[in-house]
């Protein structure tokens, strides 16, 4: 079945950009058959009701989107954001030059040489972290958060009896009270 699959995903779809109307070019008086649709393959079918979150694995990193929520938004640093220099205060254009291709240089390979070093381990600690705090929250917080809801639900009917009772009406007089005021500016 994946052989007969593999075929038909190769295959070839012409497309016809030419405008149809005029019939007489073609030898049998018959329209062309549309060639601009091609048919759905056997995956679209099947990936009809998946999102494009379930495509992205969550072992495959993303190569060319590293920061798609924008969160290291503030390290994008380049040498006229950390140096410059005003008019009245100028080195040679070649201590200038030379100046931002080291910064630009040392600031890309220090940063390779750096995550080469630490990215693996890291990344090992992280998970292993996320996932002793994701373990900790599912099997202990979230249920003795249930236990505590539970378990104090006549707190919680008591508090809004209170609540109807007391300190709604309170409010609703002096919100009626205070109703009857009102304020008039004239200019003299």
């Amino acid at each position: 079945m994946d052989s007969a699959r593999k075929r038909y995903d190769l295959e070839e779809v012409e497309i016809d950009l030419e405008e149809s109307s005029d019939t007489s070019e073609y030898d049998n008086e018959e329209e062309p058959q549309t060639l601009w649709r091609a048919n759905p393959s056997l995956d679209e079918e099947e990936d009809i009701h998946t999102s494009t979150l379930v495509e992205i694995s969550d072992t495959k990193p993303l190569i060319n989107v590293r920061d798609p929520r924008g969160i290291n938004d503030c390290l994008k640093v380049t040498f006229e954001d950390v140096i410059a220099e005003p008019v009245s205060v100028r080195s040679g254009d070649r201590v200038w030059i030379w100046s931002h291709a080291l910064f630009e240089v040392s600031r890309v390979w220090i940063y390779r040489i750096v995550t080469v070093l630490l990215a693996i381990p890291m990344s090992l600690i992280s998970g292993l972290l996320f996932a002793i705090l994701s373990c900790l929250h599912i099997w202990i917080v979230s249920p003795c958060i249930q236990c505590l809801y539970m378990g104090t639900r006549w707190l919680q009917a008591l508090w809004s009896i209170v609540l109807g009772v007391v300190v709604r009406p309170l409010f609703t007089s002096a919100g009626k009270c205070c109703g009857g005021f009102s304020i008039h500016l004239a200019k003299e």
